[in-house]
């Protein structure tokens, strides 16, 4: 598990007692892409891999409807992306 924390002004709008937590694979292209994004902008996140993790396995798939999908990113405002493109998530820090 990986924890990467940078001082920005995105982690001044995100710190607090709740981190983004990624949810995601070592094979999984899009994860790879979401945690260099992450990376890449400084913001802080707990990556937990859901293949030696149950319950975070279980957890992923009560939050995508049965679905086993990945990334699924959680913010600590509670609101949830899943396959986002580098795109979606710039807007999310951008509002």
């Amino acid at each position: 598990m990986s924890n990467h924390s940078t001082t920005s002004p995105v982690n001044e709008q995100i710190s607090g007692e709740k981190q983004i937590k990624i949810y995601a694979t070592t094979w999984c292209g899009d994860c790879r892409m979401a945690k260099r994004w992450f990376d890449s902008h400084g913001i802080s996140y707990e990556y937990i891999n859901i293949e030696e993790d149950d319950a975070a396995a279980d957890y992923v798939v009560r939050v995508n409807r049965g679905m086993r999908t990945v990334p699924t990113i959680v913010f600590p405002d509670g609101s949830v992306l899943v396959e986002p493109s580098p795109r979606e998530l710039a807007a999310k820090f951008s509002a």
